[in-house]
């Protein structure tokens, strides 16, 4: 079923509302996986922390949110979309009120690996349910304004930073809780959410798929009209891998993975990377790499508003285009200045998240059919985060063994490998409903 033939202002209302509070997840992932960046140099201050503690500390939620993806997506086909939208809005509660209390590095860094079990399970959850919600001339926008808000949640983060400096040796503990609070806020409001009656319908619920659809639009739809087609059943992971899913998982996974290698290995360091050239001033740190985020928000609304007219497929290829170019030139430049590495960055996350930074929350729910859709939205942000970790481990590693130069020439290669997977897979899906391209194959041009 969809919903194009409900499109009132009841409707869209409640489209809108849907999208807020994934968003407002998405908001937290940005927020809590990037305030550890902004944090590190404060605990480093604080605590004794070794070369290989820093890289745990700053991977660790997002090894744990390789693990949330990958057995919370399924678990979203199997039980329900509105329960796992629920229960991962606890971990972010819990587990970020915790990291503010930690007492030594390894307490902070199981806290941060729990906190990201929720934040990996986020992505699928909250992309799913703003998909089958959505009608499909608006759903681009609906679902790359999830990506969007994970970078506001980024810049937040940069923003709060500042706040809390005056803090002191609390600075840091007061940043961490912050993200708790929002985490609590939206978790009240997502209990109200009913469940996706596609989801309903996949498991038999005519009746209950119904009463959600005239909840929501305040017309009863007929049966005619909660048409529900899928042939695998929910969570056979095995299909995501048979025929035309095979390549669409190939894509999804091939795509995000690339975008995750560099933006993480590049982002989660910006604030260590501009270090040397601020003379130690915390502020200016803060600041330079503030601006780095806000033009990587800039570049998510930018895409957002043109994933609709100008389509999926340019969108991606110019973003891994701009991505790699900007990187090939921070890789050129010998004993680059302070202002050229922020505007470089800038730019090249700019791009990076104008395409491959917003068109995760897009292409995986759309590729997928419903009974597979939060498996395979699972599957690949749980590949994504093994490029995440990668970025995060490999490249403070390569700075250290052949200089920055060498270690964003990796990156700037990473990205050449994403813009040849959608130069020559990545479908168009723009203007055409869920049911139609779950069982079409969508153009490639």
């Amino acid at each position: 079923m969809n919903f194009d033939g409900f499109e009132s202002p009841q409707t869209k209302r409640f489209q809108r509302k849907v999208t807020v509070l994934s968003a407002g997840g998405t908001f937290l992932d940005g927020f809590d996986l990037t305030v550890i960046a902004v944090a590190l140099p404060m605990i480093a201050n604080e605590w004794d922390v070794s070369a290989g503690e820093k890289s745990l500390i700053t991977s660790s939620a997002i090894i744990g949110s390789f693990i949330g993806a990958a057995v919370l997506g399924n678990l979203t086909d199997r039980f329900g979309r509105k329960a796992m939208y629920v229960i991962d809005l606890l971990a972010f509660v819990v587990f970020a009120a915790l990291t503010a209390f930690s007492q030594d590095v390894w307490q902070l860094i199981i806290f941060r690996f729990l906190l990201g079990i929720g934040i990996g399970a986020d992505y699928p959850i909250s992309a799913t349910i703003v998909s089958e919600f959505a009608s499909k001339k608006g759903r681009g926008k609906l679902s790359t304004s999830l990506g969007a808000m994970w970078f506001v949640g980024a810049v937040a983060a940069y923003l709060v930073g500042l706040v809390v400096l005056p803090l002191g040796d609390y600075a840091w503990r007061a940043l961490l809780l912050v993200g708790a609070v929002f985490a609590l806020i939206v978790f009240i409001f997502r209990v109200q959410l009913p469940e996706s009656p596609r989801w309903l319908l996949a498991h038999g619920r005519t009746e209950d798929a119904k009463n959600v659809v005239e909840k929501v639009t305040g017309v009863r739809p007929t049966d005619a009209e909660l048409t529900e087609s899928d042939q695998p059943k929910p969570g056979e992971s095995a299909k995501l891998f048979v025929g035309v899913q095979r390549r669409r998982t190939l894509f999804v996974c091939g795509f995000w993975f690339c975008y995750a290698t560099a933006y993480y290995g590049i982002s989660m360091y910006t604030p260590t990377i501009l270090e040397p050239f601020t003379n130690g001033s915390h502020v200016s740190v803060i600041i330079g790499s503030g601006v780095v985020a806000l033009l990587g928000l800039a570049g998510s609304i930018i895409g957002m508003n043109l994933v609709d007219n100008w389509g999926r497929r340019p969108l991606i290829i110019t973003s891994f285009a701009g991505l790699t170019v900007a990187l090939i030139v921070l890789a050129s430049v010998i004993g680059p200045s302070f202002g050229f590495l922020v505007v470089l960055f800038s730019i090249a996350v700019l791009f990076a998240n104008s395409g491959g930074g917003i068109l995760n929350f897009v292409y995986p729910t759309e590729l997928f059919p419903t009974s597979l859709r939060a498996t395979g939205s699972g599957l690949a942000t749980s590949v994504s985060r093994i490029g995440s970790i990668l970025g995060v481990l490999a490249f403070p590693n390569l700075v250290a063994a052949w200089g920055n130069n060498a270690a964003l020439w990796v990156f700037a290669a990473v990205g050449a490998a994403g813009l040849l997977i959608c130069l020559f897979m990545a479908p168009e899906t723009k203007n055409r409903s869920l049911e139609e391209i779950n069982f079409e194959e969508p153009a490639h041009a």
